[in-house]
């Protein structure tokens, strides 16, 4: 008989084969899988991103893919409130939820409960923080929140630009600390079992190299170039596109270059790997912390 109170939690750093685990393990165990990627949400950002491919969603059931377009906005207050309900749906029809992805911060505002506000986003105040950043760079940024939040930088990665500006978003639009809004009621640690998935650095680095030109083969600079014709087709200039937080997925705004003109591929490509590897260096931190704190 299913545990009903059951929850499998599989994190790894992008590369790493944490998805085909998963699609592994969900037949055995009755699971059905709960994307934990902030990139999945957006509809037609599929090769990009490396969503699951038609033929894996018909054979496990998915959950929280293509529920916003592009353009449109997406908290993490939402994320949480829907991941909650996908996982109380699941169990309720006697399967495994299975919380599968690689964004760290979605992975602990579930575990953990946050309770994020919904606060509008505010575009006036949000434009003058990035343009903080893109003028003193992310450090001059993340030692603002720092200065009016330190405890948000312990679930916040002070690299991530976007997550730190919406931080300071809050904190100015409501007159309250980003961190005194997050209450929590974290799910019970006895039901939660979680499987960190890692490979040696120079393996992840390979198969991320691998999986990118694999990406590339199967049409990934076409599909930013449709995106970029949909954006302007609502209005929405490549300018003004490439600052949405669709396009902050790993390689968008790269390939979007080279759409526009302004890139040579290769140097696109190059970029792109660049970024790749930092980012599997923090999802390795934030994961690690995720794993050892079960």
């Amino acid at each position: 008989m299913t545990d009903t109170r059951r929850l499998i939690v599989i994190i790894g750093p992008t590369a790493s084969g944490k998805s085909a685990r998963a699609m592994d393990m969900a037949p055995r165990i009755g699971g059905e899988i709960i994307s934990a990627d902030s990139r999945h949400v957006y509809r037609r950002m599929d090769i990009g991103t490396n969503k699951p491919s038609p033929a894996e969603r018909a054979w496990i059931r998915h959950h929280l893919l293509d529920i916003r377009d592009p353009h449109e906005f997406f908290s993490l207050a939402e994320y949480t409130a829907l991941a909650r309900a996908a996982i109380t749906d699941v169990r309720s029809r006697g399967k495994v939820p299975m919380l599968v992805g690689g964004t760290g911060q979605y992975v602990r505002a579930v575990l953990e409960g946050w309770q994020v506000p919904e606060v509008p986003p505010s575009p006036d105040v949000r434009a003058r923080w990035l343009a903080l950043a893109a003028e003193q760079g992310g450090e001059a940024l993340a030692a603002e929140l720092r200065a009016r939040d330190p405890a948000a930088l312990l679930t916040i990665d002070a690299r991530n630009i976007r997550r730190v500006v919406r931080a300071l978003e809050v904190i100015e639009t409501t007159g309250r600390r980003w961190s005194d809004l997050q209450q929590r009621h974290p799910l019970e640690p006895a039901d939660v079992e979680i499987v960190y998935v890692n490979l040696p650095r120079d393996e992840l680095y390979a198969r991320a190299d691998a999986r990118l030109a694999d990406m590339l083969e199967r049409g990934w600079l076409d599909e930013v170039r449709r995106l970029l014709d949909e954006l302007a087709e609502r209005g929405i200039q490549a300018n003004e596109a490439l600052r949405l937080p669709a396009m902050s997925a790993l390689g968008y705004r790269e390939l979007a270059a080279v759409a526009l003109g302004q890139a040579a591929l290769a140097d696109a490509v190059e970029a792109v790997k660049r970024e790749t590897r930092r980012f599997i260096r923090a999802q390795d931190t934030w994961f690690r912390k995720i794993a050892g704190s079960a």
